[in-house]
């Protein structure tokens, strides 16, 4: 599998290819919320939880936030289960989802290297319990469903790894409702009367 990666191009531009295709996909703009879970030892050919790098995190957030720049879209980093999930945000995205803050300083031994970069890097971060993100990423299976608004749907990357990592995404929709009489767009004509 490793055998499929151009090693010529950067961690850094290979997870901006990713963010720049969910974007796309996901129509992600000012507002929108991007949730992103990583595992850096994966990334770095090791198994999850085994060898965190801060080297590979700093490459991954360069990439990550080229593209937020572009779409102005905004960001969580997923913290590993030592933290219980909880998700690196900016404070002014957690005050204005209503988010709720949780207190701890993610390292890469409690956190993971991802966690500790964003941290680090973002303005005025801090961490969030929890979030409903309208898209996700996750780089190496660190599995990110929790974050994720239903209905999920996956999404396909043209590039299926970043390094050694797998690389799976998806975006959502809101749910549809109402059965088979039910029109979802201003183009669809409705059929019979609901009185």
């Amino acid at each position: 599998m490793a055998g499929q990666l151009d090693h010529e191009v950067t961690l850094e531009a290979q997870t901006a290819s990713v963010v720049k295709e969910i974007a796309e996909a996901a129509s992600l703009k000012a507002g929108r919320l991007l949730v992103i879970g990583v595992s850096t030892s994966e990334v770095a050919g090791s198994g999850i939880g085994t060898a965190g790098a801060l080297d590979v995190a700093q490459q991954l957030l360069a990439g990550v936030e080229s593209v937020r720049r572009a779409y102005g879209f905004d960001v969580a980093f997923q913290c590993c289960e030592h933290l219980n999930r909880a998700l690196v945000v900016e404070r002014a995205v957690l005050e204005r989802l209503g988010l709720t803050e949780v207190a701890a300083v993610p390292v890469r031994t409690a956190g993971g290297s991802m966690a500790t970069v964003a941290y680090r890097a973002l303005e005025d971060a801090c961490l969030a319990a929890n979030v409903q993100a309208h898209a996700g990423i996750d780089i190496g299976e660190t599995l990110i469903g929790m974050h994720l608004r239903p209905v999920a749907v996956p999404f396909r990357p043209g590039l299926r790894w970043i390094g050694e990592a797998r690389v799976t995404a998806a975006f959502t929709r809101p749910p549809l409702i109402g059965g088979q009489r039910a029109v979802y767009s201003l183009e669809q004509e409705g059929g019979g009367s609901c009185d």
